[in-house]
């Protein structure tokens, strides 16, 4: 069986929707072998790159009979970070909002992250994640 036909096998059984780089790393070929049909993947419209070795699977849309991701944002974003054991909460403005404090909706894709400094930029269908610090202090209100 072809690497190609090995890794397509391998995305499309798997339960999530994010697939990472490292995941193909057991299959006993080099680095760039990977890469090469990674790339493949993404011009055929079976994966899209959502970060730097990170993608995600995809499906047809019914109403547009385009390719689009196969999950939002929020659900790529939370995948990606319990594959990549960081630990996030959710944004201020959600906490706000859920607490009662505010009335005002908050913006998808935000989370706080928790004690380390992140630099991945994450998007899914022209969305980003955007990080905010964790208040120093626990919020007196809550």
């Amino acid at each position: 069986m072809k690497l190609e036909d090995r890794m397509v096998r391998s995305i499309a059984l798997r339960k999530g929707f994010v697939v990472l780089r490292s995941d193909f790393t057991d299959m006993g070929v080099s680095d760039s072998q990977i890469t090469r049909v990674l790339n493949k993947l993404i011009a055929r419209g079976f994966i899209q790159r959502v970060s730097h070795g990170a993608f995600v699977k995809t499906r047809l849309n019914k109403f547009t009979g385009e390719l689009t991701p196969a999950a939002s944002l929020e659900v790529v974003a939370k995948e990606l970070f319990e594959k990549l054991k960081v630990d996030v909460l959710p944004s201020n403005g959600l906490v706000e909002y859920n607490s009662g404090l505010t009335t005002q909706i908050p913006p998808g894709g935000a989370v706080r992250v928790k004690g380390r400094r992140i630099n991945r930029k994450i998007v899914v269908a022209g969305r980003e994640i955007r990080y905010e610090k964790s208040p120093r202090k626990p919020l007196a209100h809550l």
